[in-house]
């Protein structure tokens, strides 16, 4: 007899699970590089697209056929009886449609460990891969009634499961893989390649926070008895508690550690805190939950830092940290602050060390096995149709390189990408001294070269911090100038910067945002012109800016025809 209410509810969670791939659309292109916007997109597209029909042929019955302990059937179209494993009161539909979205979940995670280097046609294969073996095997250990589950194992909706999975698979790619160009200097020292849109990525994590409720929420696949509402009520509120908690302790321990609270590592902290409550939000309680989030918060700073500077892994998003990391934490964690509710006791609780050593047990077994197939899966990739993209289309932008994409943001001027592989740098020398080879010349007064009618054209082109610009406008209308260019430019000098941070690693400032501001003036006296700036651009700093004074031949308005002194001025 089927149950209206538990259908909906799975079928609710299903959604809300489907529209987490555009959570993990959005931040994985926020924290990647404006050039390969378009390869995350049809990425995380097709790893659902890929998945659906492979868990339908094969997975879905590896998963949960009751063959053995080891692995379900091969039932393709899933045609078998599945009775024994559906929760009470969902149909057979419903719960086959639950449990593909959690694989595509799965799947997704391993495109932004990998990105920007990644040739697309080895991704559809891999992601493939995951969807038809790897994921359904361990999956059937832990839900679909094989040794795991047997031996008590707990993961309520797939810290284990889902996120650790994908988070090894994304371990060993990116390791296979090898980092991004530019990413390491000959030392061995990272280098930050900064995300170029946050706001996307901001974007993503509150939609995969969003969603979430869904993905822990909708896995008590029911809500049909009140001891069933009251664990959904605990799953919601541990859930999400983790979620802040984490983010709380990664604010305080970047701003600590770098100086300034750290944006991308604190979003990558709530993903973190959700994984890590995934596997016992509904048998620890808050108070477990909110343990779990400190150590989380915690743990997904450590990690990207030891995976950036020490194991020397190049993971754009953060997702070996996330997933694999915080997935298995939450999971051993789940061991120590079970209540007894829904599982054993956990260590804290009375339960002794069984559960917990179960727990333990649960993720290194997954772990070993998803590293080994996956291994296998990568390496005969990289060995026939190659893993990696070519050195030259990774530099390029896989957008244009893979999909023939020019940009993803027509019409939009983006910062420029200076990566550059270091080997090719060719070394510059010569034997005359760079003071001698560059003669000085003395420049005449502004007062000469006037030409017969006694008229002189001059271009002043300053250069000045961007804070600055409406005070120098304002200043030189008040002057007397009447038109002015502004641009947003870049430049090195100088000037260097203080050492700031991204995601833990220093950002080298070569290059500063200024602004660039020209006019042409005739009757305004130049010396005017550049006192004024000087007294408006003073702080007596490194970085005020520069002045720089050209002559101008000629000077031609397009409206009228006038040339000269004419041409500048602005009466009707």
């Amino acid at each position: 007899m089927y149950s209206s209410v538990n259908t909906i509810w799975v079928l609710i969670g299903a959604a809300l699970v489907f529209f987490m791939q555009a959570g993990f659309s959005m931040c994985e292109a926020g924290f990647t590089r404006a050039k390969n916007t378009g390869n995350i997109l049809m990425k995380n597209l097709m790893d659902f697209c890929i998945g659906t029909p492979c868990f339908w042929l094969v997975g879905f019955g590896l998963m949960f056929g009751s063959s053995s302990a080891i692995f379900g059937w091969i039932d393709p179209l899933i045609m078998k009886d599945y009775s024994a494993i559906l929760p009470e009161g969902v149909p057979l539909w419903a719960y086959a449609i639950f449990q593909t979205v959690f694989c595509a979940t799965s799947a997704t995670i391993v495109s932004g460990a990998m990105a920007e280097r990644t040739k697309f046609s080895a991704y559809c294969i891999y992601s493939a891969a995951i969807s038809l073996i790897i994921y359904p095997v361990s999956g059937h250990w832990i839900w679909g009634g094989g040794w795991l589950s047997q031996l008590g194992f707990h993961d309520f909706a797939g810290s284990t499961a889902v996120h650790m999975v994908g988070g090894v698979c994304a371990l060993i790619g990116a390791k296979i893989l090898g980092p991004r160009i530019g990413k390491y200097d000959k030392a061995g020292k990272p280098k930050a390649i900064l995300g170029h849109n946050l706001t996307f990525a901001a974007l993503g994590v509150f939609i995969l926070w969003f969603c979430w409720f869904g993905f822990n929420g909708a896995s008590t696949v029911g809500m049909d008895t009140d001891e069933l509402m009251e664990s959904a009520g605990l799953v919601f509120f541990n859930t999400n508690l983790a979620a802040a908690v984490a983010c709380c302790v990664t604010l305080i321990f970047t701003w600590i550690r770098y100086k300034k609270p750290d944006v991308s590592m604190t979003y990558n902290a709530a993903l973190a805190g959700l994984v890590g409550i995934t596997a016992g939000c509904d048998a620890v309680s808050p108070v477990g939950a909110a343990i779990i989030g400190i150590a989380c918060g915690f743990a997904v700073v450590l990690a990207v830092e030891f995976f950036d500077k020490v194991a020397k892994i190049d993971d754009p998003v953060g997702a070996i940290s996330v997933h694999c990391v915080c997935g298995a934490l939450g999971t051993i964690l789940t061991g120590l602050f079970a209540t007894g509710v829904s599982t054993e006791k956990g260590v804290f609780y009375g339960g002794g060390f069984h559960f917990f050593g179960v727990q333990l047990l649960g993720v290194v077994s997954v772990a070993a096995y998803v590293a080994i197939i996956i291994t296998a899966v990568f390496l005969i990739l990289k060995h026939t149709i190659g893993l990696r993209a070519d050195k030259e289309d990774e530099i390029a932008g896989l957008d244009v390189s893979e999909h023939g994409l020019l940009t993803a943001y027509a019409g939009f001027a983006m910062l420029p990408d200076t990566a550059y592989d270091e080997e090719e740098v060719v070394a510059v020398s010569g034997d005359v001294p760079v003071a001698e080879a560059v003669p000085v010349k003395k420049m005449p007064s502004f007062d000469e070269g006037k030409d017969e009618s006694g008229i002189k054209f001059t271009k002043v082109e300053i250069i000045c911090k961007e804070s600055k610009f409406e005070k120098l406008k304002n200043a030189l209308t008040e002057l007397g100038i009447t038109g002015m260019t502004m641009s947003h430019v870049l430049g090195c000098g100088a000037q260097k910067g203080k050492p700031e941070y991204y995601r833990g690693v220093e950002i080298e400032p070569t290059l500063l945002p200024k602004v660039q501001l020209d006019v042409v003036v005739s009757k305004v006296p130049v010396r005017s012109v550049i006192e004024t700036a000087k007294k408006v651009l003073y702080t007596g700093h490194i970085g005020d800016g520069k002045i720089f004074v050209y002559d101008v031949e000629n000077v031609v308005k397009i409206r009228t025809g006038e040339e000269g002194y004419d041409a500048l001025q602005d009466v009707e």
